[in-house]
């Protein structure tokens, strides 16, 4: 099955439209999406922010403006969207601009090398197909293909055509009870230990957290304070025991580097210990792959309930799939995208 059949690539697109592009944004996304333009010979107009973050300041040589500016410079233009939110007066924002204005968002991975473009796409088919003959409902098969779509042609109208809220998952497929024994790795300042805690009517045999930074986990030791039956970690999980580095980001995404801070990972296997686990979270923000290497036992013996984010990478909406069928062929497999722009926050749920 193609899923791209008579669509244009994003990067395509951009490569080859007569109209000023302006970049929506100024963080690490817009980093990416500007060394991948100089790679195809692309050249930005200018750089835009939202109005309260525009102070005249300097982005790669540009002086950052607000949309009114280029409105009032230009008679026509296409933005380039190159940041994330999860906030919903953002997104609507970015929503109200996209009706006025042709909005694209050049889909870069947060973690890899691997650009969702036409190549991409062409050369892992069989992929995609065998992964999408895998998903057990018909909502999953639509947020496969919207998600494929869209970040293939970089339409957020793909995003918001297959939203849905976390509580369709939570009541109708994870359906979490009081006896869980909950593994969250990449359990940051706790958010997911409350998500989890809210979902189980703060019922539940016990927790395991993994959270690699130390100010994160700092944050994590106060949340878990008057929690019982609750043990942390202050390693990442990865396929062995060992020690890499990480970036000294303190937020989310804390990652595998190439520099950064030596930091302690392992195999859950190997802090759990035969012990079983009944749920298990997975937001290691790239490390997903190797995480599952060093859980294979778990995943084999126990079969818990996983949810896992599936957006790190462009090939992990089809290899974490493959990956998890091959370990334990019993899974069933679900995929929900949750309101986010770009496709942040879609999820694999396997039961």
């Amino acid at each position: 099955m193609n899923f791209t059949s008579n669509l244009t690539s994003v990067w395509d697109f951009f490569k080859n439209t007569n109209k000023p592009i302006i970049l929506y944004g100024m963080g690490d996304g817009a980093d990416k999406v500007i060394r991948e333009f100089d790679k195809l010979n692309i050249k930005p107009y200018g750089v835009m922010a939202s109005d309260d973050f525009v102070r005249g300041q300097k982005f790669h040589d540009f002086t950052v403006q607000k949309l009114s500016h280029f409105e009032s410079e230009l008679d026509d233009f296409v933005i380039a969207l190159c940041f994330a939110s999860q906030l919903p007066d953002v997104m609507d924002n970015i929503k109200t601009i996209a009706k006025k204005h042709t909005l694209l968002v050049p889909s870069v991975p947060v973690f890899g090398d691997n650009i969702f473009d036409r190549e991409f796409y062409n050369s892992n088919i069989e992929n995609f197909d065998k992964a999408y003959e895998l998903l057990a409902d018909n909502q999953s098969k639509k947020v496969y293909e919207n998600i494929i779509k869209f970040q293939y042609t970089g339409n957020i109208e793909y995003l918001t055509d297959c939203e849905t809220a976390k509580d369709e998952v939570f009541n109708n497929i994870l359906k979490l009870g009081n006896s869980e024994s909950y593994l969250d790795l990449g359990a940051y300042r706790g958010d997911t230990i409350e998500e989890f805690l809210r979902y189980t009517n703060n019922e539940y045999k016990d927790i395991t957290a993994f959270e690699p930074n130390p100010k994160n986990f700092k944050k994590l030791q106060e949340y878990c304070e008057n929690l019982d039956k609750v043990s942390l970690w202050q390693i990442g999980s990865y396929s062995k025991n060992t020690v890499i580095n990480f970036n000294n980001k303190a937020g989310r995404n804390s990652a595998i580097s190439g520099q950064g801070t030596p930091t302690q990972v392992a195999a859950v296997d190997s802090i759990l210990c035969g012990k079983k686990i009944t749920y298990a979270k997975l937001d290691v923000e790239g490390a997903e792959k190797d995480t599952f290497i060093g859980m294979e036992k778990t995943l084999k013996l126990f079969k818990p309930k996983l949810n896992v984010a599936a957006y790190h990478r462009s090939e992990d909406i089809f290899s974490l799939i493959l990956q998890i069928k091959e370990i334990n062929p019993n899974y069933k497999f679900y995929l929900r995208h949750h309101p986010y722009i770009p496709h942040w926050d879609t999820n694999l749920y396997c039961i």
